[in-house]
């Protein structure tokens, strides 16, 4: 694990994934549907996005592709979809069944831990990189 990303960095990138895709598919949903609240389809529309375009497209989600961050296995394997679904719904779980005390040590892990992995990057086998996907050097 080589060039980990901090918190400033990947919290950039969440927000980017807010403003660039979030708000879109809220206002698609609203064309849709015709609410705004408590919205099924944009939940589920960002749930698919958060958990196949990483797998698709070498880990960068738009937010990560702008920063220059993306996510990838410890050891070295291509991200899967597995793998997304546990860093995306197990840990979401594991963060609300702690009533987001799990949320915070992550950030606080993020920040201050050398590998930069928190609690989802650790269920998961992955962590958050600057190194471009033909950067890493697997191990054989």
């Amino acid at each position: 694990m080589n060039r980990p990303a901090g918190f400033w960095v990947r919290l950039g990138a969440g927000i980017l994934d807010g403003l660039i895709i979030g708000v879109p598919l809220l206002i698609i949903s609203y064309l849709v549907t015709g609410s705004a609240e408590d919205n099924a389809f944009t939940s589920s529309l960002n749930l698919l996005y958060t958990l196949l375009v990483p797998v698709l497209w070498s880990g960068y989600t738009v937010g990560k592709k702008i920063v220059g961050v993306r996510i990838a296995k410890v050891n070295g394997e291509k991200l899967g979809f597995g793998t997304m679904l546990m860093r995306t719904i197990v840990a979401g779980l594991v963060y609300v069944l702690t009533l987001g005390i799990g949320f915070i040590v992550s950030a606080f892990m993020v920040g201050i831990r050398e590998d930069k992995r928190a609690i989802h990057d650790f269920i998961a086998g992955t962590y958050v990189t600057y190194e471009k996907p033909n950067e890493i050097q697997y191990e054989q």
